[in-house]
C-alpha cells in the first residue's frame, strides 16, 4: 500500500471526524493525529426525512448533515490547497453521503477509499485496514 507522505486520511462516521497526516514515507506510513475540525453540521437539509415516533430517521437527519458538514471541510481544505492527497474511511452508509457533497476537485484528490467504521482505533490499525483492503 502506497500512502503518499503528507497524505490527510479522514476517518468519519455519522458523529464523529478524526485526521491524520502521514509523517512516514509512502512505503512506511506513519500517522499522525491532527487537531479535529470544528464543522457546522446545523444544515439539516434533509427534507426527504420524516421522524415520527417509530421512525428513527431523526438520527439519520443528523449523520446525514455531519457526513455533509465534513465533506464541506474537506472541501475547504481542497480548495485551499491545503489537502493534497487524501484517503476517506467511514461505514458505507456515511462513505455515500459524503460523495454526494464532495467538490470536484476533492473527488481528485481522494487516493483511497475504504467502507469501515475505524472511528476510535489507533493508527495502527487503520494501517492495517488500509494494507488489507489494498
Amino acid at each position: 500500500m502506497l500512502l503518499p507522505h503528507g497524505a490527510v486520511i479522514a476517518v468519519v462516521d455519522g458523529q464523529n471526524f478524526e485526521l491524520y497526516r502521514n509523517a512516514g514515507d509512502e512505503a512506511a506510513p506513519e500517522l499522525a493525529a491532527l487537531p479535529a475540525p470544528k464543522l457546522d453540521a446545523h444544515n439539516h437539509s434533509g427534507g426527504s426525512h420524516h421522524s415520527s415516533a417509530g421512525n428513527h430517521t431523526g438520527g439519520l437527519v443528523n449523520e446525514d448533515a455531519h457526513a455533509s458538514a465534513a465533506a464541506a471541510w474537506l472541501n475547504g481544505q481542497v480548495l485551499a490547497h491545503k489537502i493534497k492527497d487524501l484517503v476517506v474511511i467511514a461505514p458505507p452508509r456515511t462513505l455515500g453521503e459524503l460523495r454526494k457533497h464532495y467538490h470536484k476537485l476533492t473527488e481528485r484528490a481522494i487516493a483511497k477509499e475504504l467502507h469501515k467504521d475505524l472511528i476510535g482505533k489507533q493508527p495502527a490499525d487503520i494501517i492495517a485496514a488500509l494494507r488489507e483492503k489494498y
